[in-house]
């Protein structure tokens, strides 16, 4: 099964910016309000995970990421730590 992250926003282009930001280039998103990708190996979402919770404050949008069908969890300052553990643990390779 294929992991997720899933990027909302109330606010229209916020996503874009930060996904500008990570990718350093121009991105085209059909849905200014969302953004879902997917990721064979779960430990490749750790950098953008870790990247959101480290600029949370420049930008207006929740971050949900799914381990598990239908089992979504939201990346907060409270829980990174313990959830970016969780997932090098659950999938050493």
């Amino acid at each position: 099964m294929k992991t997720t992250i899933n990027f909302y926003s109330e606010v229209n282009g916020e996503i874009k910016k930060f996904l500008e930001q990570y990718y350093s280039k121009n991105i085209n998103l059909e849905n200014n309000l969302s953004f879902q990708k997917e990721f064979e190996n779960p430990i490749d979402m750790i950098d953008i995970i870790s990247c959101f919770i480290d600029n949370n404050e420049k930008f207006k949008i929740n971050l949900w990421i799914s381990l598990d069908k239908d089992v979504y969890i939201c990346v907060t300052d409270n829980n990174i730590n313990s959830l970016i553990k969780y997932i090098y643990e659950r999938y050493p390779y």
